[in-house]
């Protein structure tokens, strides 16, 4: 029974951030330059018209976000080599793995000024 309702879970993130990705794409041209925006308005969206709790549609939509902007990317993320303090970032075409700390990437990424634009502001 447990293991229906983790599926039936995962079943209904994926479909929301599925949901999540088809706005971005279908909006990005409205918000050229104004990724906070286009952010902002997928995440009501996803609240509004979809009704999705605030702090899932927030999840969903920073998943889709990277999903949009790495679609040409072949860098990967290996979710099982990595662990709470290290990310692995694996190159599959060359070959090449890279450990970096966590704390280096909130430091020199997240808590950089010029990048804290994807947070969800209300007007």
């Amino acid at each position: 029974m447990n293991t229906a309702i983790d599926t039936d879970y995962q079943e209904y993130q994926a479909t929301m951030q599925a949901a999540a990705l088809a706005f971005l794409l279908r909006h990005q041209g409205e918000h050229l330059g104004n990724d906070q925006l286009l952010f902002c308005r997928a995440v009501q969206h996803l609240v509004g018209s979809l009704e999705v709790p605030l702090h899932m549609a927030e999840k969903l939509v920073s998943r889709a976000y990277g999903e949009l902007k790495s679609n040409n990317d072949r860098h990967q993320l290996d979710v099982d080599a990595s662990s709470g303090a290290v990310a692995v970032i694996t190159d599959p075409a060359s070959g090449l793995t890279w450990a970096v700390p966590v704390s280096l990437i909130y430091q020199r990424i997240i808590k950089a000024p010029e990048n804290r634009r994807l947070r969800l502001v209300t007007p």
